[in-house]
């Protein structure tokens, strides 16, 4: 069985830190990435590393504060969240596929359950 299992969430204070984990379990994937969806709006990318050297990109509202990383020996993606806004308050989901593009645009195979960040003010 195939499974994304997701932790870090919580609430922090604007200008705090969190750092969120998902370890994918039953196989590896080439390409892993993290969306976030607030209420009453569209589900939005995040970032994504792929390939064999761990290539990253950004969405464009979180360039410069948000790091996506990986442990390839713990099969487990890591989303370091600094500077964070209230803006940033979501759910945030981790998502897993064989390409960048599949998981870039969402059609990756699985997706993991949702970790809840709130950023108060």
């Amino acid at each position: 069985q195939v499974q994304l299992v997701e932790s870090g969430g919580g609430l922090v204070q604007a200008g705090g830190s969190l750092r969120l984990s998902c370890a994918a379990n039953g196989r590896i994937f080439s390409t892993m990435g993290w969306f976030r969806q607030a209420p009453g709006k569209e589900r939005e990318f995040v970032a994504v590393i792929y390939g064999s050297y761990g290539i990253t990109s950004y969405g464009d509202s979180v360039k410069g504060r948000f790091t996506i990383s990986r442990d390839n020996a713990k099969n487990t993606v890591y989303l370091q969240m600094n500077s964070l806004r209230p803006e940033d308050t979501a759910v945030y989901y981790c998502h897993a596929g064989g390409t960048a593009r599949d998981v870039t645009t969402g059609r990756g195979d699985y997706w993991g359950q949702g970790t809840q960040v709130t950023v108060s003010s």
